[in-house]
Order: C-alpha cells, then structure tokens, then sequence
C-alpha cells in the first residue's frame, strides 16, 4: 500500500504548497485517523487513511499521466482570460490538479504531457536532464547547403543565444519542405529561432517525441489518452537520439 509524507499528500490534494500545509500541521489543523497530526512528515497510507484538514475530510487520487495531442490555436496554461486552453481539452469535472509539462508554443501542434505530478515535471523539464525533443516542421525559405552541420556544432543566434548541438534532418516529402529537428534543452521558440538561423522559416510545428515516449499516430487533434505503465516509463527516459 502506498505511504508517503502527510505534507507531500495534502500539497498533491492542493490543499497549498508544501510550506502553507508543513504550517497548518504544525497548528494541529490536520487529524489523521481521527487523532490530530503535528508532525509534516508523518507517514500515511494515502488509499487507507482518513485524512481531515479544518473539518474537511481530504480524498486522495492516484497521480494522473496523460498524452495530449495539442492542437494549434490553444495556449499551454492553465487558465486564460482570452483565450482557448489545453486543459479546456479536458472535461471539467477532470481538471483539478492538472498541469502541462512544459509547454507548447500557441500555433505548435502534438505531444504535451498533463499530469497531476509535480515532481515528474521538473525531472523532464531540467537543463541538467538533457531530455530529447523532437519536432517535425514544414519549412519555407531556402535552407543553408550546411544547415545540418551548423545545427550538428552547436548555433549561436542572432540575439547571442547559444544553443548545444542538435540534429536537423530534411525528410521526403513532395508537396512541401519538411523536417524533423531533435534538440535536448527548451528555449523559447528554439526549433523556429535556429531555423530562421540557417535560411528558413517555420510555418507549421509538431512535437512529436518527448524523452522515450512517441506521439500516438491514432490521437487526434485535441484528443487524449491515459499513459500505459510502459510509455510512463520511457517518458522518463532521456530518450535514445545521438547528436
């Protein structure tokens, strides 16, 4: 049975942050099993143990992993006063406690991660994890003969961003000019900041890859399904792409 601290569970119940629900144990505000709680590390049984903070009886949910197929036009927030959000995708009664991993740019398209778990998300979203995206975009403009090389090395754009080697493919495709770029860090409009670098512009972005873990080719635009045990573990791997 899983047991965790009586501060991580009521800051996963969003009951506060971890230093607000650490204080309203200290005060004796939270009983556990009919006896009131002080101590924040406290361990629980959060499927089995009755949890109570100020009267409220507090119900645990199992942490939620989702793959979402973003569409383009809705903003990677949680809520916005003007405009469409991912977690609008979801059904209301779904939405408490969900967050993006990350984020996709507003006219970006494929593969977000919503999730319950905060922890998860820093471990993807950290510089230091080194964790693979990759992108497809159609491109116009005439690309540089080196583009790949220079992408290979590393770019320096034009503000002096310096981005780490990454790799640029061209792939087949008679009706447009189309590639596929893995990167391993996340700055801001990266994919169509280095192409603009090497000659091109983006006109249309899909993430199709996060870590080890493939968009679902069967996800529509706008839909989204639960993760299965296996791709939650390959979502954590770093991914295999040598650059």
């Amino acid at each position: 049975m899983p047991r965790m601290r009586l501060d991580k569970l009521l800051a996963h119940l969003n009951c506060g942050s971890r230093k607000e629900v650490q204080a309203m144990i200290r005060a004796g505000r939270v009983q556990v099993n009919g006896a009131v709680e002080r101590d924040p590390a406290a361990k629980v049984d959060s499927d089995t143990a009755q949890v109570i903070l100020d009267g409220q009886t507090q119900h645990y949910q199992a942490q939620r992993y989702y793959m979402l197929n973003k569409p383009a036009g809705v903003i990677t927030a949680s809520r916005d006063a003007r405009h469409a959000t991912v977690l609008e995708l979801f059904p209301e009664e779904m939405r408490r406690g969900l967050f993006a991993v990350g984020r996709l740019d507003k006219d970006t398209e494929g593969l977000l991660i919503v999730t319950d778990d905060g922890a998860l998300s820093h471990a993807l979203m950290s510089p230091t994890r080194h964790v693979y995206k990759v992108y497809e975009a159609v491109v116009e403009g005439e690309l540089l003969p080196d583009a790949e090389a220079r992408f290979a090395k590393g770019l320096t754009l034009r503000d002096g961003t310096v981005c780490l080697p990454a790799r640029l493919e061209r792939l087949p495709d008679d009706a447009v000019q189309r590639v596929r770029v893995t990167l391993r860090e996340g700055k801001y409009h990266q994919v169509k900041r280095m192409i603009a670098a090497v000659g091109g512009v983006v006109v249309q972005l899909r993430r199709v890859q996060l870590g080890g873990l493939r968009l679902d080719s069967g996800l529509a635009a706008g839909e989204f399904r639960a993760l299965t045990d296996e791709e939650l573990t390959l979502l954590q791997q770093p991914g295999q792409e040598s650059i």
